[in-house]
């Protein structure tokens, strides 16, 4: 792993603790560095695919990071939202913006601290992603949102096809209604380097 936080650093990820480590350095300048720098879209993508297929409040924001979802979300008009990220760091940004009803951290890939079904929708850009989760944290997804409710998760393109997001969302078939996916940019067009033209895809889906 790189000594300094970017992109590619973060792309490399191994464990949580190397999550921890990252973000942690990365958390003062994540806004600036790299989400004003890269043009980074993709929360706002995530927040109207939420909105457009009827999303509603209290929804979850996983891996809210600094609160760029948060703010998309509130741009367009759903709340209340709380935020999960691995990062304490990361969530000590988040709230001096005055997004969230409550933050808490958590990781995916265990179990939140979050009751079954507590939420009316759960939305996540930018950690579905290589170094980050994998298929194997839809099931934490699930629990924590209630029957009818609804999910907007972003996965990255080429995680998406490493991962075999295709056969993990068939085999949650009878647990999800609905599912729609549209691929997007990542980044707007004042993005550079390597990964300016990077994938996502935007899933959407009910919780049956």
């Amino acid at each position: 792993m790189q000594d300094d936080p970017d992109l590619e650093a973060a792309y490399a990820l191994q464990t949580p603790d190397d999550n921890r480590r990252l973000y942690a350095d990365w958390a003062a300048t994540y806004d600036d560095e790299f989400a004003v720098d890269m043009d980074y879209m993709l929360p706002l993508h995530v927040a109207e695919a939420f909105a457009s297929v009827g999303g509603q409040g209290p929804v979850l924001d996983l891996g809210a990071g600094t609160g760029l979802l948060g703010a998309a979300l509130k741009t367009c008009g759903i709340g209340p939202v709380d935020a999960t990220d691995l990062s304490q760091e990361m969530l000590d940004v988040a709230g001096t913006k005055g997004l969230y009803a409550h933050l808490f951290t958590g990781n995916l890939l265990e179990t939140l601290p979050v009751e079954d079904g507590a939420y009316a929708g759960a939305a996540s850009s930018g950690t579905f992603t290589h170094g980050h989760v994998g298929p194997e944290a839809l099931d934490e997804v699930l629990r924590v949102v209630r029957p009818g409710g609804v999910v907007a998760l972003s996965i990255n393109a080429e995680h998406w096809e490493a991962k075999g997001y295709d056969a993990r969302l068939a085999e949650l078939g009878p647990r999800i209604a609905d599912l729609a996916v549209r691929e997007v940019r990542i980044f707007g067009p004042e993005a550079s380097g390597p990964h300016a033209r990077d994938l996502s895809r935007v899933v959407t889906f009910t919780r049956a």
